[in-house]
């Protein structure tokens, strides 16, 4: 199998699942757990990919200018900063860390 198949197939499996949604019935979406858990979900899954980003490498896990920048960027969050401000703040801070360290 090439790069090129593997990639294709895997599309038509993610897009397949995101055409199953649409066979979901309505009382089971309008729920409000099941909304609340859904949104929980989504959370984590972010937080847990930005973890991994953050703190993991081949070598281990690493501090670098990359934890400075994302405890700006939950501040940021917290004061209710507009997100594409939290990326530029956060990506000039990571940058100027890695520049003059």
């Amino acid at each position: 199998m090439t790069l090129w198949s593997a990639v294709l197939i895997s599309s038509a499996l993610v897009y397949s699942w995101k055409l199953f949604g649409y066979l979901v019935p309505k009382r089971f979406v309008s729920n409000p757990k099941i909304k609340e858990l859904a949104a929980l979900l989504t959370v984590a899954l972010l937080a847990g990919l930005v973890g991994i980003q953050t703190f993991v490498s081949t070598g281990g896990i690493t501090l670098d200018a990359r934890v400075p920048a994302l405890v700006l960027a939950g501040l940021l969050f917290y004061l209710r900063v507009p997100f594409v401000v939290v990326v530029v703040v956060a990506a000039a801070i990571a940058a100027l860390l890695r520049f003059f360290f």
